[in-house]
């Protein structure tokens, strides 16, 4: 078994606490189904938020789901001009027999537009401002 990294990113539509919670259980409840993962696959968890979301911490979504026993970790993501609005991110090194080359990166909602550059890309997405260029 492999240790491995797996991104995901979900944009807001508002900062409200129910909505905050809706969308990051969505990106991990995606990342899970995506790559055939339990809770006791993940080893820890790393999430962003920009500095416009305030309502809630983003690790309690995952608290909720069951992770209890998972570290987990949120930061402020870098500010930078032109970066798109109201996102939060995730890092999470799992344990996995998936080759890296077959992990599938959830980017939902207006942050599917991040990463166009993966092919796995898993929602449409909405309409949102635009993004910075180059990888997050």
């Amino acid at each position: 078994m492999a240790v491995r990294a797996v991104r995901g990113a979900t944009q807001l539509d508002e900062d409200t606490r129910e909505h905050m919670l809706e969308r990051v259980a969505e990106m991990v409840t995606d990342v899970m189904a995506s790559n055939g993962l339990e809770v006791d696959d993940f080893i820890s968890v790393i999430f962003t938020a920009t500095s416009d979301l305030v309502s809630e911490f983003p690790a309690y979504a995952a608290r909720r789901l069951g992770f209890g026993e998972v570290p987990l970790l949120c930061a402020k993501e870098l500010e930078i001009e032109r970066s798109m609005p109201r996102v939060v991110r995730m890092l999470a090194h799992v344990e996995t027999d998936l080759p890296r080359a077959d992990l599938t990166h959830c980017y939902l909602h207006g942050a599917a537009l991040l990463r166009t550059d993966l092919t796995r890309v898993r929602s449409v997405p909405d309409e949102a401002e635009p993004a910075v260029e180059g990888p997050t």
